[in-house]
């Protein structure tokens, strides 16, 4: 399901995105956003993320940059061998 997801993005970055005004309120773009977070997160996660972000997208924003939330990381890391 990630890879047709992705390969649907990816469709729609080359064939519909180009014939439509760029008018985008972030940076990157939400189909990039998309592509991204699923990449990183997985297709339930990431389009969580997604739908968050396209809905934060309204006239009422004012955008700018918006980076995918890096992953956290461990709370109880291993303990090193000293």
């Amino acid at each position: 399901m990630r890879k047709f997801a992705l390969a649907a993005i990816r469709f729609y970055q080359y064939a519909i995105s180009p014939l439509m005004a760029n008018h985008c309120r972030f940076y990157p773009s939400c189909s990039c956003y998309t592509h991204q977070a699923i990449e990183q997160y997985g297709l339930l996660k990431g389009g969580w993320l997604s739908l968050k972000r396209i809905f934060r997208c309204n006239p009422w924003n004012a955008g700018g940059y918006d980076p995918i939330p890096a992953k956290k990381s461990a709370k109880h890391p291993l303990p090193t061998a000293d």
